[in-house]
């Protein structure tokens, strides 16, 4: 068994706003495993700024890890427990060198093109007008659940948005989710989520900045809007640590990134816990390529919910890789008759 890793450099189509400022390029990494001439891919979804893993010895955790493959899935797994996205490319490369298809990880009605996911469309930072026509755009496209990053213009001018959508939908139209990024300052936190919570808001990620656990507690204790943790997660890597901290803070939600909080492995002890103590959760990506949206989705549908889930951003890059993965009405589905335009042993060239 051999391995290897190749960085791959994404383009946005246009400039994405986030809280924490644009968005032009993603990196990402690959890990490309052979055995017998048979080929595995993973994708390592880094985000620079954000990940827990973005460290100066990302590539060298890379290069040990192929010079350790024999290890197989599960002691790598444990030996990465502080690099997350790299815990999920392995998995991921073991999955899909162990299935017949390279790019098929979790065979199911998914795959098949019999069932579809249903997702939430994003609406990026900007200007008011830019943010309006996106909006537009995803109604347009029959989406029923739509989120908005907030906290990057002036608050009003958002708030005038989220009323100029309730004016023309109702919550049983369209369900609206906003994500501050930890944008609020904790002494104003509680007057935004009161005013948010009369547009009939679904929920927001992350109304303060992490790591501020007693204000949090106390919002998520007090607040009319219910609270997703998604930031809050990131960098909490023993399960005794996550207990601790949902049973502290006892959110309404969390946000699971399979790239942020381990791979399919973490992912599946948050969702346990969350099960645990009656906190509702659901799975995004986090501006992966195909590659890894592409087992995020398979690993999602796997878990029989009917939330919308975080999974739209395959069309966000002008140099994706072409996938069966389409969204129509407002739900991700796999195709049977779009081929995958990328071969896994050429790609290493």
């Amino acid at each position: 068994m051999k391995a290897s890793y190749k960085k791959y450099v994404l383009d946005f189509k246009r400039p994405s706003g986030t809280s924490r400022g644009i968005l032009n390029q993603k990196e990402t990494w690959f890990l490309i495993i052979e055995n017998q001439g048979k080929y595995g891919i993973g994708e390592c979804g880094i985000l620079r700024g954000l990940s827990v893993d973005d460290r100066p010895d990302y590539e060298e955790k890379l290069q040990w890890v192929c010079e350790n493959i024999s290890l197989g899935k599960d002691l790598l797994w444990e030996s990465l427990i502080e690099f997350p996205s790299i815990q999920f490319g392995v998995e991921m490369a073991f999955l899909s060198l162990e299935n017949d298809d390279t790019f098929v990880l979790f065979p199911s009605e998914f795959t098949s093109g019999n069932k579809v996911i249903p997702i939430n469309g994003l609406i990026w930072m900007g200007e008011q007008s830019f943010m309006k026509q996106q909006i537009q755009e995803k109604i347009d496209q029959n989406f029923t659940c739509i989120k908005l990053k907030i906290g990057a213009i002036d608050f009003e001018k958002e708030l005038e948005l989220l009323k100029f959508i309730r004016q023309n939908f109702t919550s049983n139209q369209i369900e609206i989710r906003v994500d501050a990024n930890g944008a609020f300052k904790p002494e104003e936190a509680m007057d935004k989520l009161d005013l948010l919570s009369e547009l009939s808001i679904h929920s927001i990620e992350q109304p303060i900045a992490k790591k501020q656990i007693e204000v949090m507690t106390k919002l998520c204790h007090e607040t009319k809007l219910p609270i997703a943790l998604d930031e809050e997660l990131i960098g909490v890597f023993s399960f005794e640590n996550k207990e601790n901290l949902l049973k502290k803070i006892q959110p309404q939600y969390i946000i699971l990134k399979p790239s942020f909080v381990g791979g399919i492995k973490g992912t599946d002890e948050w969702i346990a816990l969350a099960e645990k103590y009656n906190i509702g959760w659901w799975i995004t990506s986090a501006l992966e390529s195909n590659i890894g949206l592409n087992a995020i989705a398979q690993y999602t549908f796997t878990k029989d919910t009917n939330m919308p889930q975080g999974l739209g951003t395959g069309s966000l890059f002008t140099n994706n890789f072409e996938s069966p993965l389409e969204v129509v009405d407002g739900k991700l589905r796999y195709s049977t008759s779009i081929p995958w335009n990328i071969d896994v042993q050429s790609f290493l060239k």
